[in-house]
């Protein structure tokens, strides 16, 4: 079988950390208003303690507006949920050794938007304030992930097949609820209003969103690296793993929390997006190998950045109108999946 060509670590995350900041500087200055690269970097840099006094402003207050206030911080939204749902994706996979799995397999999805539908189409959640939509839907997450963890508990211990399934069934019943309060809905405006948002944007991004993500983003990332010899190892099997000196009962609820508190903060602030869970591991084996050591941080930038351009595409397809990220990416995802399939299917067979 002919061997897969794999690249060094350091001269992929200084590739991809150089990607990330110039797709920043893009994607801030693409829109339905353009601002040009160079101007974009003169009002970021403009911001820097000790930068304001060098530059000269030449730039019109609406473009700094544009910049600061509407596109950063939907930019920076961008790249955190890029990077959560890429690592839940690798975690997952790690968890129940399945390269098909995806940060949603738990049913977290589900959850999270049966509360934000009910919250949005009938103001259930409203006495939480401006951040209801956000609050409700990381609950409904939280709710559905005990019942999954319930439920697949057997003898004190996770069964990973009852827990899939567990994740399945729960999704089901969730998906169930959400017709009911969608066929219920009291105005068009606001099922439309659902519709977009169960579809996945970075529409209502502001910097207050962004500190709870990005927060879990790197707790939990921190914790993941921290385990990275454990995530090899359980692709072993639980028995080798835990004969190589792995606590895996404790590691896999240690997983499931980490994997349902990212997906369910992500899922809060800007829907469910597709895909990119599924398709940034399986590219970032190609590039640095199966080591999680490298896996993590590798698919963390490739989402961020994969996410960003999709968004970069979402709002300026059919200017100035906008399209969901989530559809976008299962667009781009679906024939990606297949392909990936069909190469699998002939490796195995050669």
């Amino acid at each position: 079988m002919k061997e897969k060509k794999q690249f060094g670590m350091r001269p992929v995350m200084l590739l991809l950390l150089a990607a990330a900041l110039v797709s920043v500087l893009l994607a801030v200055g693409l829109g339905p208003v353009s601002v040009s690269p160079v101007t974009t970097a003169k009002i970021l840099l403009s911001r820097i303690p000790g930068f304001g006094n060098l530059i000269r402003p030449v730039w019109q207050p609406m473009e700094e507006n544009i910049v600061i206030l509407l596109r950063l911080p939907r930019v920076c939204l961008g790249l955190v949920v890029g990077a959560s749902l890429a690592v839940c994706g690798v975690t997952m996979q790690a968890l129940v050794r399945n390269t098909l799995a995806d940060p949603f397999i738990l049913g977290v999805s589900s959850g999270a938007t049966a509360f934000a539908t009910l919250g949005m189409l009938f103001g259930a959640f409203s006495f939480l304030g401006i951040y209801s939509l956000s609050i409700s839907a990381f609950l409904g997450a939280a709710v559905t992930i005990v019942f999954v963890y319930l439920i697949s508990r057997v003898g004190g211990r996770i069964h990973m097949a009852r827990l899939l399934l567990s994740g399945v069934a729960v999704s089901m019943i969730m998906d169930g609820i959400t017709g009911i309060i969608k066929l219920s809905a009291p105005n068009a405006l606001g099922l439309h209003n659902a519709e977009f948002w169960m579809s996945g944007s970075l529409a209502g991004a502001k910097w207050a969103y962004l500190g709870l993500p990005a927060l879990v983003l790197a707790v939990c990332m921190a914790f993941l690296m921290l385990h990275h010899r454990g995530l090899n190892l359980l692709l072993l099997g639980e028995e080798s793993a835990g004969a190589l000196g792995v606590n895996v009962r404790r590691l896999q609820k240690w997983l499931i929390l980490t994997t349902s508190v990212m997906a369910g903060a992500t899922i809060a602030v800007s829907g469910s997006i597709g895909f990119v869970g599924l398709m940034v591991p399986h590219f970032t084996r190609l590039l640095v190998g199966g080591d999680h050591k490298k896996v993590l941080p590798v698919s963390a930038l490739l989402g961020g950045i994969l996410v960003v351009w999709v968004d970069v595409a979402a709002r300026t397809v059919i200017a100035p109108e906008e399209l969901p990220v989530g559809i976008l990416t299962a667009v781009i995802g679906g024939p990606f999946f297949i392909a990936m399939l069909i190469k699998n299917t002939r490796e195995k067979r050669s």
